[in-house]
């Protein structure tokens, strides 16, 4: 899908990226789609400006800022992408306004005490300045261990009921990925100083649980094959998966490899692959399981002559 039509059905743009429409975004350090940058970090001591430069100097993608107060916003306005207000601002109402005025698109934190009319009044209050590009971002508790503790159903009730682009706020722990994107996140927000091993195993939730769970609608040929790559991904994942246990049955069953093979329960799990793919039907799902099992068996065949030898 194009970037103007994931725009036309509600996507929030940062730079050329859609948050919203589309693939989960992530939103990090270094090997994420977007990156940001909290000036709170530095007590408002390095300009925006210069925070951004510094960015730039390897990445040329879209930026995002958290201020540290109303005066870096003059240079966010002129060097970013969009404004984050952190979980700690999102009740300082002059300054949502300020940030809203800017025109450039918002991410909103959730306060940890926030109630969800709290949250999605922040963003009325942007609307209310003419500005209706506004993410949010469902940013839970830290633990007393460093760990994020998420509301995921909050984040779903906050999606559903302002029809907005919601992210999820992991922090440094990267192993929440997967269950905020089962959860119907539209982004991850990683933090600043995530490192590329972290955004990396972001990304990797994304196109295997995304693939799941997200049905997609390309229109264009780069759209659809990016589409297809993020499905091939987590059909590695289960043929990987799926081979080792076929593995574990060889080595249980008392007559193994194709010898073995049980060709009516081959058959009832064809039909109840053809009831979650339909279009497919049990004629063609039966030649790809064929040729699934059989690798699979080949597999099994191999290993157990290595294991002998």
């Amino acid at each position: 899908m194009s970037l103007t039509a994931r725009l036309e059905r509600g996507a929030v743009g940062l730079g050329t990226l859609a948050v919203g429409a589309g693939p989960v975004v992530v939103i990090g350090g270094a090997g994420a789609d977007a990156r940001w940058i909290n000036l709170r970090d530095h007590h408002g001591r390095v300009p925006a400006a210069e925070s951004v430069a510094a960015v730039r100097a390897d990445w040329s993608g879209p930026v995002l800022v958290e201020p540290f107060s109303v005066a870096d916003l003059p240079e966010i306005a002129a060097n970013a992408a969009g404004v984050v207000v952190g979980a700690a601002w999102m009740q300082d109402f002059q300054l949502v306004r300020a940030v809203a005025r800017l025109g450039l698109p918002v991410l909103v934190q959730r306060a940890p005490s926030a109630t969800l009319e709290e949250w999605l009044a922040i963003a009325d209050y942007c609307v209310a300045e003419g500005n209706d590009s506004v993410v949010l971002c469902e940013s839970g508790s830290r633990t007393h261990l460093g760990g994020v503790t998420l509301d995921l159903a909050l984040m779903r009730a906050a999606r559903e009921k302002s029809g907005r682009p919601v992210l999820a706020d992991l922090g440094g722990d990267p192993a929440l990925a997967a269950a905020a994107v089962a959860a119907g996140a539209d982004g991850l927000l990683l933090s600043p100083g995530a490192t590329e091993q972290e955004a990396l195993a972001a990304h990797e939730a994304v196109k295997i649980v995304g693939a799941v769970t997200r049905r997609e609608d390309p229109d264009s040929l780069l759209t659809a094959r990016d589409a297809i790559d993020r499905v091939d991904a987590a059909l590695a994942v289960l043929l990987e998966r799926r081979a080792e246990l076929a593995g574990t049955i060889q080595r249980l069953k008392p007559v193994g490899g194709f010898a073995g093979r049980d060709m009516d329960r081959e058959r009832r799990l064809v039909a109840d692959m053809a009831r979650r793919a339909p279009t497919l039907g049990e004629d063609r799902l039966a030649l790809i399981m064929n040729a699934v099992i059989e690798a699979g068996l080949h597999l099994a065949e191999e290993r157990m002559t290595t294991h002998r030898g």
